[in-house]
Order: structure tokens, then sequence, then C-alpha cells
């Protein structure tokens, strides 16, 4: 419960008095820590079981967030780990707000995403009690452990240092993913004055054994046809990625959220067409493939859902996670280790001058003749909407893409290549969720002020968040919300007459964002055709608040020749 003073029966609820000023709490000691982690900015919503964590935020260097809602705090935080590698950082209320932050981990355990959430949780005596205590679940920590990498309850404040210790080792040396602490509410007051400051000491990330190195390297060294599947657990390995591709001249096909590991004119670069049947061809054809930091998951490679997508080939999986070899595909090859130092490890083993002759029609030339086919077979919505996409690219260098479960942002997906990593990403892969991109946004502005950010979304993914205009607003963010408006919820209504299915529920009430977004302190305005697009575009640069851009679907269609 977050307003006190608007419920009475607050005063009966349990108060742990902090210790005398003199002796730091548990709560202070913990900004503390998170400050020597690097920590920048803290997620969340202050309520009656969490102040006690904010006592010594102001005084920190830590900027504090608030959004509107706590699935809001969880994308914001995604969409910070996704821009800068490093962790989002949440405190978050126990019971409810817990819960309402769940679809966000959901979304960020689905694509591996580091998140911290720090909550509340009733006290020590308390737990597992049933006697219904404020905010009270029967095992918090439990509904948690599923979608965390782990799920901690801290029941003494001398742990603390060792448990923020285990779970920043997850996010720099293992696959990364949420973890959850939760502090039961007589453990965030208690004295934590013997808690002495340590240097942070974290784990690297694990080497390939040398002997299963050598077997992937021989392979590649023998292979006429090889090709590349690269995921986002490579994301930190663009320019290793590039150099081994240029030395097989291996076509490199990208999922999701690797895109821009190569640059968007590279001439080996297939792009994310890995559902289209000309690049599933080809990757039949490879006689050996490399896949490294994916999972090889349905999301990124059958996104028509049947089950098209094969390797013939001999394969070769590169993953942190040692499971995660062992799913979808089974390698030929498997080598557990980070995929920057399986990279470079196979680059320098490689010698590119007794590398095998390549066939003349593979590398370059096959991948020239697959990009073609493919652009040739778009049909006038896809190329209505890259238009739009590739305005967005053309009127904004450096530009951030956080995008949502949206049409647009599927045509992108497909036909969009980013020009560095870390720029395109969004919630249409993984776990699928509706209203991530403006939260999202938000964190990936925090991340790179000086980028322009732009959040894709459709107006019923908007409606899920959009009072998180009011955090931008408050936040002082200019992020550009370009809103794809089908009025409606226009994918899931083609997919039910497709299916001869009478579309029910897909026509909510669609309201004015112009004047919302306004009432909300932004800019707003609505365009039609690329020209106005732009125009508008260049104009948010200028403004100091959040921008709203809206395009009717059918306006847009009609102006670009639909």
């Amino acid at each position: 419960m977050n307003s006190p003073a608007l419920s009475p029966c607050l005063t009966e609820a349990p108060v742990f008095a902090s210790p005398p000023l003199a002796a730091p709490t548990c709560g202070e000691v913990l900004v503390k820590l998170l400050e020597r982690h690097g920590v920048e900015y803290v997620f969340g919503i202050p309520g009656v079981h969490t102040v006690e964590l904010y006592r010594g935020l102001a005084a920190s260097s830590i900027r504090h967030v608030t959004p509107r809602h706590e699935q809001g705090a969880g994308f914001m935080a995604d969409g910070y780990a996704r821009v800068t590698g490093r962790p989002g950082v949440c405190f978050i209320i126990t019971g409810p707000g817990m819960t309402n932050i769940a679809t966000a981990m959901a979304q960020a355990y689905a694509d591996s995403i580091p998140m911290l959430v720090i909550s509340s949780v009733n006290a020590r005596r308390e737990l597992g009690s049933g006697d219904g205590h404020l905010h009270e679940l029967p095992s918090q920590r439990d509904v948690f452990a599923g979608l965390t990498a782990f799920s901690h309850t801290l029941l003494d404040a001398a742990d603390l240092p060792q448990v923020l210790a285990r779970a920043f080792a997850v996010f720099a040396s293992e696959r990364p993913r949420p973890v959850h602490i939760e502090i039961p509410l007589d453990v965030i007051v208690a004295p934590a004055s013997a808690i002495a400051p340590a240097p942070v000491v974290l784990p690297t990330r694990p080497a390939p054994d040398a002997a299963t190195l050598a077997a992937a390297v021989h392979l590649l060294r023998v292979a006429r046809r090889p090709l590349i599947l690269a995921g986002g657990g490579a994301a930190h390995a663009s320019e290793a990625l590039r150099e081994l591709a240029e030395r097989l001249q291996a076509p490199v096909a990208l999922t999701i959220n690797a895109k821009g590991l190569l640059p968007s004119q590279h001439p080996l670069l297939l792009g994310s067409t890995q559902s289209l049947p000309q690049t599933r061809a080809l990757v039949r054809d490879a006689d050996v493939v490399l896949a490294i930091g994916t999972e090889l998951g349905e999301t990124d490679y059958d996104v028509v859902f049947d089950g098209g997508f094969a390797i013939d080939g001999q394969l070769i999986r590169v993953d942190i996670d040692a499971e995660q070899l062992m799913r979808n595909y089974r390698p030929d090859v498997a080598i557990v280790g980070d995929a920057r130092v399986a990279l470079d490890g196979l680059c320098a083993a490689l010698d590119a001058d007794i590398l095998p002759e390549r066939g003349a029609a593979w590398g370059t030339p096959r991948v020239a003749a697959v990009r073609a086919a493919i652009a040739a077979g778009y049909d006038a919505p896809t190329r209505a909407q890259a238009k739009l996409i590739d305005t967005l690219a053309a009127a904004l260098p450096g530009l951030i893409v956080v995008g949502d479960s949206t049409s647009p942002v599927y045509v992108g997906n497909v036909t969009y290549d980013a020009p560095g990593p870390r720029a395109w990403f969004n919630s249409s892969t993984g776990y699928g969720t509706l209203g991530y991109g403006l939260p999202a946004a938000i964190g990936a502005k925090l991340a790179a002020p000086d980028r322009p950010v732009v959040c894709l979304i459709g107006d019923g993914g908007l409606q899920f968040t959009l009072p998180e205009l009011a955090s931008a607003v408050e936040a002082g963010l200019p992020v550009i919300v370009l809103v794809w408006n089908n009025e409606g919820y226009g994918e899931i209504r083609k997919y039910m007459v497709a299916r001869d299915i009478t579309p029910v529920g897909v026509d909510p009430y669609t309201p004015d964002f112009i004047t919302i977004a306004r009432g909300f302190g932004c800019a707003a305005r609505t365009v039609d055709d690329p020209a106005a697009l732009a125009g508008a575009l260049e104009d948010a640069q200028a403004f100091g608040v959040p921008t709203v851009i809206e395009i009717r679907e059918a306006n847009w269609f009609a102006k670009v020749g639909l």
C-alpha cells in the first residue's frame, strides 16, 4: 500500500523503529553497497513497506525514477539494461508491488536481461503465518523463484553484502536473468554498522574448454559452406563476430536481440530473416553451422509457427548456459563459455591463409541473392511500414528503437538492419508482452541520454502503460513515442479472420492520444506521410519534453501508395 493517509487501517500495520541515527540501518547500507556496484538508477514507487529502503537514497549518487505502475518500473529497468548491458535495479513493495512487476520480470527472464528486484516482505516472525498481514503472500519468494536466476530472503542484515555479490556475479559471468532479493521489514531497519565496506570482486566470464574449442576449429577449417547464427548472448562480441565471419566468408543471420552485431550494409549479413524460406534454404545448405549465444528458439527462428526451420549440416553451439546447449537443436560440438572469449579463440586458431577456398556461389554472392529474393517478395503493407522505419533511421542518426508488440515492429524485425548493437529491441520475442515499449524507452533514454530514442508502439499496447508518459515528463526525458494507430488489436483481428473466427474483443475504444499526451505535458501531433514524419522528428529533437507522434494506419497506407 502506497498512501497511508488514505487508509486508516495502516495505523495497525507493524511499525519497526529505526535504530539511533548513529547506527546505519540495513536499508541505508544497501544503498551504499549498490553505489559500490556502480548502480546509477533505481526504479520504484515508495510504499509503507519500502520507505526504509529510501532512508539513505536522497544523499546518494543514485537517481530515483518513479513510474506510475510497478510493471513500468520493471520495463524501465529492462530498457536500461538492454542498452548498457548492466542490471536495471528496482525497489518494490511487498505483495501487490511484486505481482505487478511479475510480467516485466518474465520478459527479462525470457530474453536473458539482467535485472535486480529488491523488495520488502513481511517481518520474519510473520513469514508464512497466514494471519492476513498487510500485503501478505504465503511465500513471496517462491512465487518469483521461477522468474529469476534466484529469489532470496535476507534473514540477517550481516548477509547483505554476500547476497548482493551473488546477484552481481550472475550478471557478470552467467546467463543474465532477474534476481530477486526480499528483505523482511524488521531486517530493513536492523542496525548494520558492522558491515564493513569491501572491494567489489566479480568472477570473469567462463572460457571454453580447449579441446572442445579445437573440435570446433577443425569443423570450421574444413567447411565449404559455413554459416553463423548469432543471438543476444553475443551482443558484447560484435568485433570478434565480424572478424570470424569475414575469415570464414560465412553468411550471418542475427536474432532480434542481436541486430547490429554486423553493420547494416555488411555483405555477409542475412539480417533477421530465419523464418523466411530463402534464408531457411541457405541454412539447410550449410555444411557447418555455428550458433553462438542463441537459444535457437521459436520467436526468432519460426515466427510463422510452421516448424520449417531446420539445420542439416553439422552444428557447433556456443552458450554460457550449459543446459541451453541441449535445447531445441542438439549440437555436434557443444562449447560452454562466453561468446566473446569463444569467438576470439576461434579467430586466433583459424589462420585465414590456410582456410579452404569457399564455393564461388557461397558467402557474399549467396547472401546478396537471398536478400534480393526476400526484398522482392515484400507485399505492399510491409513496404509501407518499412518506409516508416527507414524514415526514422534517416532522420535520427544514432537512433535506438524500443518496440512493443505491434505491426511495424514485426515488419522491422525482418526488414531493418541496425547500424550497431543494442539499438533495436522489443517485446515481440520471448515472452511477448504488450505495453513494454514506452517504459522500456524511458529506461533506454536514461542509459543513452545523448542518443535519440523512439518508442514504436501500437494504440492497443500504448493503453497498457499510457500513464508512463507522466514518468517521462517528470524525469525530463525527451523520448519520441510513435503510435501506430489501427484502432484496436489489428494483428489479432487479422489472425482471427484468417482462422474463420468472428472477431470479438479486438476493437476496444481508442482514445484521443493527442489530447491525452498534451494533458500529460508532452508535445503531440498526427502525421500521415514520410515527409511529415521527418519534419515531426526534427521538431521533436528540439523539445525538452516527450513527443507523441500518431500515425493512423489507413492514412499512412494511402499516402505511401498502398
